[in-house]
């Protein structure tokens, strides 16, 4: 059987988890072919650990102007989408339109304007694009979905879901380019759509209306001033100031951060970490958000982003009792160390409450790897020999649509204090 045929288009700090897969674990079945990205050194980098790392051969390297001629000359199969969110969609529907299918890492883009771009573009070409939702291969999250599936408390009628982000995970997202809105879509688009996609999976329904409450209440300097907090910098790296800030990201005292962004600075002028108690900060790091779903179930969801532990709890409520699902997660920061402690797991338990009889513990086998072991699983699907999946754990680009509507959707919910129909921000999902 041929290899299929991959090139990658934005190498920073999640391309690694993608490109390092097939250079490690599936060049049997997968080649990888080109890098490509508006910088150069961070390319090089990439190549210099694709060599040193994984013993695997240098690839080309094209500047994100030269996307068509890296596709017109590479010939993939497949492109691999991990630029900056607002990015997405950019790549996705020229690399379609090229005749090359997609994965693309999540979110699939940021707002509803873009979305219906690509599902057009789907529609219009006849091409794929896969979604990459590591969470729903974990398998404490198949779990679930196998409980509610074999009917053990009936029908779903509602879902708590409280995810909280730690002061080491959390504030990352407040130091880097996640903290303009215009990139990210806020924690509610990034981060969120890994949560509303489980809940979409779970309970095999889709969001309808959606209310939601946000703020930023812990992170940027107007927070900290009020905390009586005196003492501000812009970036990091190098200044005294911030050698007395939990907070702080030195990029200087990690090799792997300094090589990718720090010695790449003089090429874009990206800066990797900016103070989280700055100025500029346009996303949420409080969130509460309401979901109505066809099916009539209702979801409650909250989101921390500045807690003292790192994980969430989730209950579903059903017709025939209830089960309850709670994760401790291990922190980390992106890029800066083990891949494979992110969204590992330092503890779990599942417990079914029958209506009419004593509650019980579900015993799940632990996965090795990130995200409670579902990457490698995840890819496998991608890039190996997958066998069947009874669970159907592969997203396309519909259930990257359904995903992050809810959370463009709490968005607009945010910004006008009214709530919002998914069908009058985009049909056809």
């Amino acid at each position: 059987m041929a290899k299929k045929r991959y090139v990658q288009v934005g190498i920073g700090g999640r391309a690694q988890f993608f490109w390092g897969a097939i250079a490690e674990s599936f060049r049997e079945t997968s080649e990888l072919l080109a890098f490509c990205d508006i910088n150069q050194t961070r390319m090089n980098y990439a190549n210099k650990l694709l060599t040193d790392k994984y013993g695997h051969p240098a690839v080309r390297t094209y500047k994100t102007d030269e996307f068509d001629k890296m596709i017109e000359t590479e010939k993939p199969d497949y492109v691999i989408v991990t630029s900056v969110d607002r990015t997405h969609h950019t790549y996705i529907i020229r690399a379609l339109e090229l005749g090359c299918d997609v994965i693309t890492e999540k979110p699939m883009t940021v707002d509803a304007e873009k979305c219906k771009e690509i599902l057009d573009a789907v529609e219009r070409t006849g091409r794929k694009v896969r979604v990459t939702f590591n969470y729903r291969y974990a398998p404490h999250h198949t779990k679930a979905r196998e409980l509610i599936a074999s009917g053990v408390i009936g029908n779903v009628t509602s879902i708590h879901f409280e995810w909280l982000l730690n002061t080491q995970h959390g504030a990352d997202y407040f130091r880097r380019w996640h903290r303009d809105k215009r990139n990210s879509g806020g924690l509610l688009v990034h981060k969120s759509t890994h949560h509303f996609d489980l809940v979409n999976f779970w309970i095999g329904s889709q969001p309808e209306t959606v209310f939601a409450f946000g703020d930023l209440l812990f992170y940027g300097r107007e927070n900290a001033e009020k905390r009586g907090v005196t003492e501000f910098y812009q970036r990091a790296t190098g200044n005294p100031v911030a050698k007395k800030d939990h907070f702080a990201l030195h990029m200087d005292e990690n090799e792997n951060l300094k090589a990718m962004y720090l010695d790449a600075e003089h090429e874009d002028g990206y800066q990797r970490d900016q103070s989280v108690f700055g100025d500029g900060i346009s996303i949420e790091d409080t969130m509460g958000v309401m979901v109505r779903y066809k099916n009539k179930a209702i979801l409650t969801y909250s989101l921390n982003a500045y807690m003292p532990w790192e994980g969430y709890r989730i209950a579903f409520n059903g017709t025939k009792g209830r089960i309850e699902m709670g994760i401790v997660e291990q922190s980390y920061v992106n890029s800066g160390g083990d891949k494979a402690l992110e969204g590992a797991l330092k503890g779990k338990h599942i417990t079914v409450f029958p209506m009419f009889g004593a509650p019980y513990e579900v015993d799940v086998v632990e996965g090795v790897g990130g995200h409670g072991g579902g990457d490698p699983v995840l890819l496998n699907d991608l890039f190996g020999t997958p066998s069947e999946d009874v669970f159907n754990r592969a997203a396309n680009h519909i259930d990257g649509a359904r995903s992050i509507m809810t959370g463009i959707a709490g968005n607009q919910a945010i910004r006008t204090g009214q709530p919002v129909r998914i069908s009058d921000l985009i049909q056809g999902i």
